[in-house]
């Protein structure tokens, strides 16, 4: 049955630089460089109760049986970075770069490898504002990226699972991680508030949560069972990229902003049934007026998994699984600046051709990643803001709703 889980989390960001800010600039030459940054720490308490395996479950452990507090110190969703860019102008081209290294912020022991690092954005970009803009190197992918940037728990926690450098936010309770890849992508020209880009970008294989997924060749001859292949450490993804888009358009009349978009992305995913494509779609929407800003979120597709792509996106005989999901969300911003929001969301993995509910492998597989939050956003200074949430994270499996695990 559902249990519940009670998760406070309270914590500090300093930043440099926001999103939307420069940092320290800094003239050089022909160029103009900007040093940037954000250290963000987080007290999570944490109350997991469950009663079923569910496997590709957020909520607790995947055999979470009973309950289990736990406690714990890190960075949130977004995680530490320095970043370095620099911008020039040459040959009626408009050039920059950008660097950014995001050490980890887990109280790891030194003799157990410190609390690691990671590298997600080393790109240059090259264009004009007449014709548009060239970008090449690794930064946050196309699809799914507008889904992450305008989910409130980028400056919190949100779920407190934790993957490497950060927590999990609202990833695969709403939406599916744009993750970080190696891309080629062409931006067009601000067109009175209308803006695309598309782009090819690193190609990730399938992989699973369960024992294995079987692997075909090219003559559908079954090969070496592929065991739980990681996106992150073998994303090769087979003899063609990922395609992905994304169409926005922004408006402003009086006191009301907002900002409409889509985006999409398709790949063929090798060695599966000889080679299956895998494609999602979404559709958003943000609104601003009189202090509020409310944004509703929804996407679907096949073969692309849940939480991360192409996680448990096919069966273990190598046919698609559907995959939908979203979230809506309500911010306020009070007179003292302090930002108070709440947001639902979930993901849904459907079973594919062949498989059945029955107990085991398939019946634990996750149906459903559900989450409530809570939060209020304080700017204590121009760079110092301070944060506090409550989560409500329940997981699904395929064998119906009294097979549940909560954290909170």
């Amino acid at each position: 049955m559902n249990k519940n889980i009670k998760l406070a989390v309270a914590g500090a960001i300093f930043a440099a630089a926001s999103v939307a800010n420069a940092g320290i600039i800094i003239p050089a030459g022909d160029w103009t460089l900007d040093v940037s940054g954000n250290v963000n720490s987080f007290a999570t308490w944490q109350n997991a109760n469950g009663t079923a395996t569910v496997l590709g479950g957020l909520a607790g452990t995947n055999t979470q049986t009973g309950s289990s507090t736990s406690a714990s110190q890190s960075t949130g969703l977004l995680p530490n970075f320095l970043s370095v860019s620099g911008s020039t102008r040459q040959n009626d081209l408009d050039v920059t770069w950008l660097i950014s290294l995001n050490p980890g912020g887990r109280s790891i022991r030194a003799a157990s490898g410190g609390s690691g690092s990671e590298h997600r954005q080393a790109f240059m970009t090259f264009g004009d504002k007449s014709w548009g803009s060239v970008k090449i190197g690794k930064d946050l992918g196309i699809y799914a990226a507008d889904a992450i940037l305008n989910d409130m728990t980028l400056l919190g926690v949100g779920n407190p699972a934790n993957y490497g450098t950060t927590t999990g936010g609202r990833i695969g309770s709403g939406f599916q991680y744009a993750d970080w890849k190696q891309q080629i992508a062409y931006t067009t020209p601000n067109l009175n508030g209308f803006q695309a880009t598309v782009g090819i970008t690193q190609a990730w294989n399938a992989w699973s949560t369960q024992s294995s997924v079987d692997v075909l060749d090219a003559n559908g001859n079954n090969t070496v069972a592929r065991t739980n292949i990681s996106a992150a450490t073998t994303g090769t993804g087979g003899a063609s990229p990922a395609y992905e888009g994304k169409a926005s358009y922004s408006f402003a009349a009086n006191d009301v902003t907002g900002k409409v978009w889509v985006s999409g992305f398709s790949q063929k995913v090798s060695r599966v049934r000889g080679g299956e494509t895998a494609y999602s779609a979404d559709i958003g929407a943000n609104l601003k007026v009189a202090g509020f800003d409310v944004t509703g979120y929804y996407y679907g597709g096949e073969g692309t998994g849940t939480t991360f792509m192409l996680l448990d996106g096919y069966s273990t005989t190598g046919f698609a699984r559907d995959v939908d999901g979203g979230y809506v969300q309500v911010k306020y911003t009070l007179p003292t600046k302090t930002v108070a929001g709440i947001s639902w969301g979930q993901s849904n993995l459907d079973l594919a051709t062949g498989e059945t509910n029955a107990a085991g492998t398939q019946g634990n597989l996750v149906k459903t990643n559900e989450m409530w939050t809570a939060g209020i956003y304080h700017p204590l200074t121009k760079h110092v803001n301070l944060v506090a949430e409550y989560s409500r994270v329940s997981s699904e499996n395929q064998l119906g709703p009294y097979h549940t695990n909560t954290k909170t």
